[in-house]
C-alpha cells in the first residue's frame, strides 16, 4: 500500500512570508504608481495662454460696452443731436460783413454830400423821411454821453466775433455774425474818422421814421443780426453747427 506524500509545513511559511513581502512591495509600488492624481496632472500640464488671454479681452470688452452704454442712457437728453461737419463758414461771414459795411459806408457818404444841411426828403409821405443828423451816442440815439465807451464796446465786439469765427460751421450763425460785424465796423469807422476826434466821432444817421429814432443801415444790420442770434439760440443751434435739445 502506497503512503501518501506529505507536504512539509515548514516551506509554506517562507512562501507566505515572501508572499507577504511581495504583496507589501506591490502595494508600495502600486501606491507610488497611483500617486499622480488629477490635480497633479493638471499642475504638470502646460498652461494654455490662449484660454486665459481669450477670457480677459472678452471681459474687458463687456466692461467697455457697459461703460459706454450707461452714459449714453443717462445723458441721452443732453447729448448733441448733430456734430460739427463740413467747412467753416468764415467766407460767408466775411461776405455778409463786407456787404453790410459797404452799404452803410456808401449811403453815409451820399447822404452827407447830398442831404446834410438840406430839407428832409419824404420817402413815404410823412411816415418815412431821409434826414441827416450827427449822433454821438449808440444806435437809435441812445447813450449820447458814452461815445468813447461805445467805441470800445464796438471794438470788443469785433474781436469776439473774430474769435468765434474759428469754430464757425453754421451758415445762419455766419450770416448773423456777419451782420453784427459789418454794422459794428460801420459805426466804429464813423467814431474813429469823423469829427470831433478819434473814438469821439459822431455817427451819421439819416433814416427817420415818424415817431421813432433816426438810424442808419449799420444800426439795422446790428439789430437784424442780434434778432437772428436770439432765434438761433432758441432753436438750439450753436455757432459750431451743433444742435442741442434742452
Amino acid at each position: 500500500m502506497e503512503r501518501p506524500i506529505e507536504t512539509p509545513d515548514t516551506p509554506s511559511a517562507p512562501e507566505g512570508a515572501d508572499g507577504s513581502r511581495r504583496a507589501n512591495r506591490a502595494e508600495r509600488d502600486g501606491g507610488s504608481a497611483e500617486v499622480p492624481t488629477v490635480s497633479e496632472a493638471e499642475r504638470d500640464a502646460p498652461e494654455d495662454p490662449e484660454a486665459d488671454d481669450g477670457e480677459a479681452p472678452r471681459e474687458a470688452a463687456d466692461t467697455a460696452d457697459a461703460a459706454e452704454a450707461e452714459p449714453a442712457d443717462g445723458e441721452s437728453a443732453e447729448a448733441p443731436v448733430a456734430a460739427p461737419t463740413g467747412r467753416r463758414r468764415i467766407v460767408v461771414l466775411l461776405v455778409v460783413a463786407a456787404l453790410a459795411y459797404t452799404l452803410d459806408l456808401v449811403t453815409k457818404v451820399v447822404v452827407v454830400e447830398e442831404l446834410e444841411h438840406h430839407e428832409p426828403i419824404e420817402v413815404v409821405g410823412s411816415l418815412l423821411r431821409l434826414d441827416v443828423i450827427r449822433n454821438p451816442g449808440a444806435a437809435f440815439g441812445i447813450g449820447e454821453a458814452l461815445t468813447i465807451g461805445l467805441s470800445l464796446i464796438a471794438a470788443i465786439v469785433v474781436v469776439v466775433i473774430a474769435r468765434i469765427a474759428r469754430k464757425l460751421y453754421s451758415t445762419p450763425w455766419a450770416i448773423a455774425l456777419g451782420l453784427l460785424l459789418g454794422g459794428a465796423c460801420g459805426n466804429l469807422t464813423d467814431r474813429i474818422f469823423r469829427s470831433p476826434g478819434v473814438f469821439r466821432g459822431a455817427v451819421v444817421d439819416f433814416i427817420a421814421p415818424t415817431h421813432f429814432a433816426v438810424f442808419n443801415l449799420a444800426d439795422s444790420a446790428i439789430v437784424c443780426g442780434g434778432v437772428l442770434i436770439v432765434l438761433l439760440s432758441f432753436r438750439g443751434l450753436d455757432p459750431d453747427g451743433t444742435i442741442h435739445r434742452d
